[in-house]
């Protein structure tokens, strides 16, 4: 598998790249970022996955996530895919909305037509990236964590409880933790996968752990002051299902902070710093 390099960049003494590829998921081009910090030849470092929400591409964690001092701190290589395939081709959201379609994959493999063709972002994400990310990087697989927000903070908490012997760290920014039951979820859900509700349970965190997912224990930060916190996000769905199911939970609830990337910007550092703990164990 080949990549082609859009452009590369020296900051904190290490490289962040841009990289774009022919995806045989998607059946389109796929643009990825990667952070490798200055580390000595033929060494291997533990890799970090950053899953971006609903309207992002790779480039708003990549230019406002404020990532790379830490990562360079800790020996951390940062990736952040894209969130759904686009292209001339790529269908999208009927009304043209913003929460389903072209930047709203939600990390799952569609089976519903015109969406099956191309929207195949858990396979992407899970398979395909990972092993042109680890062929062509010096990525140490066995040292491997999974972050997100939002949308993307759902997909790193399904990621974790349903691949947990590859994760060994995860956590999220104001993540969807129950689409099922709130309007982001249901319509993605519902339109990528259909009417059956049997089959979006692998796509839900509380309804895994409900199934008897487990996971060694999640870091979860949301501001109280986010607009989306009480009708689509639910994080004491999340806490109640932690509770019953004795799976550690840190919930932090940060006075003040809304949606944005100044809010992941801020708490960035403290979710790379809780990575390292657990990739370096």
């Amino acid at each position: 598998m080949t990549i082609q390099t859009v452009s590369l960049n020296r900051s904190h003494g290490g490289v962040q790249g841009v990289y774009k590829h022919a995806s045989r998921e998607t059946k389109t081009d796929m643009t990825f970022s990667v952070y490798v910090p200055a580390h000595k030849d033929g060494t291997k470092l533990p890799v970090v996955w950053y899953l971006s929400g609903l309207t992002c591409t790779h480039a708003n964690v990549t230019e406002k996530g404020e990532y790379r001092a830490a990562c360079a701190e800790l020996g951390l290589i940062f990736v952040a895919p894209d969130t759904s395939p686009r292209g001339e081709n790529v269908p999208g959201d009927p009304a043209n909305a913003y929460d389903f379609g072209i930047g709203a994959g939600f990390y799952v493999d569609a089976t519903q037509e015109p969406f099956a063709h191309n929207y195949r972002m858990w396979s992407y994400v899970t398979e395909e990236l990972p092993k042109l990310v680890t062929g062509h990087f010096p990525v140490d697989a066995a040292r491997q964590s999974i972050l997100g927000h939002s949308m993307g903070g759902h997909g790193a908490l399904t990621a974790a409880l349903r691949l947990p012997d590859r994760f060994r760290a995860a956590s999220a920014f104001a993540p969807i933790v129950a689409p099922s039951h709130v309007p982001w979820g249901i319509k993605a859900l519902g339109g990528y996968l259909g009417d059956n509700k049997r089959t979006w349970c692998r796509h839900d965190a509380v309804a895994l752990i409900e199934c008897g997912a487990r996971y060694s224990g999640f870091l979860v930060d949301y501001g109280d002051a986010d607009s989306f916190l009480t009708e689509q996000l639910r994080p004491e769905l999340l806490k109640n299902a932690c509770e019953q199911a004795n799976i550690p939970l840190t919930l932090r609830r940060q006075g003040g902070y809304d949606h944005s990337y100044y809010f992941i910007s801020t708490f960035m550092g403290d979710h790379l710093r809780w990575h390292a703990a657990r990739l370096k164990a």
